[in-house]
């Protein structure tokens, strides 16, 4: 039974967490592999609608394990918050786990967030001041602190020794009061006598799952466009979303990742600043917005919309390696005489690319875009690849050609069974 990695294909807010929660009701185990509550999935099935910052989308399924892993930063308190809203819905909770190595959002990088975005003025990168960035650097700088050390009080001052002082010194710049190491053992103790019991090592438990042919999915954050080493940097996030980057995250070798279902919008959307080459700035854009409900999950910001961008998801397919592809929000399309497609850009030469250059070109681009014809019906009700408008299922094909992958899953509504699913032949 292959791994089955669930990825971005965009600028992330694609509908992973929708794909996910269709696809966990048959699977044994879903395993998020990086980022932190910086980004939201949103889940509308029988137990309502959720937000989930930290938990796999596999929650809703009592006979799935899912698993918070080591590519992770976490935050207890924003975790303890969606544990409580879960169990609120009564949705069962004790099968999730966390990894030990993965590491702690503490209040002091959340603080730094704000704190440097507000300092960059009209420089903002767009951060969600989640602390994601602070964090992962301290990961990289080694003075970053683990769940599993959360169990060793003397192990976790030794490392406040020497993290706080950086910490302060920042702070004192900004003019902030300076963080004390009782504030944050005080948390310390209480993240750990609440999640103590779900701290793990969790390597065991996913390479007994994957030696036994267990159906394992990998849940992805943000997009391609947001990764650290290939997005729109430095407007990306601090980890990668990558396929290639959840074997890593999640603990096992490579070679067992074997399906990649890159998610796609139907049309173009981002939150935060960087280019976005299909943004319309318009009444389309605009509407787009209200028809698809374009609010960050996390922030609530609105979200920048535009058309469909085919050099993009050319670009993502060779990045993430795509076995297929999952469309989403067709339905939101159902009202447009005419919808447009983007196949290229334009330089600032004159030239033709259908390939994403580096952010200072970028920038700059046009898109090249195809003009196709709407379908002015509702698709919310299709089950079966006929039972969609021909035209939708034109644009789909469209699609499907400039990713070089086939689409498998096409969601025509938020709810769990709005959804087509496309046999392979």
């Amino acid at each position: 039974m292959p791994v089955t990695a669930i990825v971005g294909a965009q600028w992330g807010d694609e509908g992973k967490g929708r794909v996910v929660d269709y696809l966990a009701q048959d699977a044994d185990m879903v395993i998020r592999y990086q980022g932190g509550d910086n980004a939201g999935h949103t889940v509308m099935n029988e137990h309502g609608t959720f937000r989930l910052h930290h938990i796999p989308s596999g929650i809703f399924n009592p006979h799935t394990i899912n698993i918070i892993g080591t590519g992770c930063v976490v935050n207890p308190d924003t975790l303890l918050e969606e544990l409580a809203e879960l169990e609120a819905a009564g949705v069962r909770t004790d099968n999730l786990l966390l990894s030990a190595r993965a590491h702690v959002t503490m209040p002091y990088h959340r603080l730094l967030d704000g704190l440097r975005e507000r300092a960059r003025g009209g420089k903002a990168i767009g951060t969600t001041k989640r602390g994601i960035g602070p964090v992962y650097s301290h990961k990289a700088a080694r003075v970053g602190i683990r769940l599993g050390e959360l169990a060793y009080p003397d192990r976790v001052r030794a490392r406040l020794a020497v993290v706080l002082p950086l910490v302060n010194h920042e702070l004192e710049i900004y003019g902030e009061p300076p963080i004390s190491e009782d504030e944050i053992m005080s948390k310390v103790a209480h993240w750990q006598e609440r999640l103590g019991d779900r701290i793990v090592d969790t390597l065991p438990i996913i390479r007994q799952a994957i030696q036994a042919d267990r159906k394992v999915l990998l849940e992805g954050q943000l997009g391609v466009m947001r990764d650290l080493d290939w997005g729109i940097y430095p407007y990306v996030t601090s980890s990668n979303p990558l396929a290639s980057f959840a074997a890593v995250g999640a603990g096992f070798p490579a070679r067992y990742l074997t399906r990649i279902i890159g998610v796609v919008k139907a049309y173009s959307t981002a939150v935060g600043a960087g280019p976005l080459p299909t943004e319309l700035k318009d009444e389309t854009g605009d509407r787009l917005r209200e028809a698809g409900q374009e609010y960050g999950a996390t922030t609530g910001r609105p979200r920048r919309c535009g058309w469909f961008d085919g050099v993009a998801i050319r670009y993502a397919a060779w990045l993430h390696g795509f076995t297929e592809i999952a469309v989403t929000k067709l339905d939101v399309l159902d009202e447009f005489p005419e919808i447009k497609l983007c196949v290229a850009y334009r330089l600032p030469d004159g030239s033709l690319t259908e390939d994403v250059p580096d952010v200072p070109l970028l920038e700059q681009v046009e898109p090249v875009y195809e003009t196709w014809p709407g379908w002015i019906t509702s698709t919310r009700a299709a089950r079966r690849w006929e039972d969609l408008p021909e035209n939708a299922r034109r644009y789909l094909k469209r699609i499907e050609e400039l990713a070089g992958a086939p689409i498998r899953f096409v969601s025509v509504g938020p709810r769990r069974e709005e959804i087509v699913r496309i046999p392979a032949p």
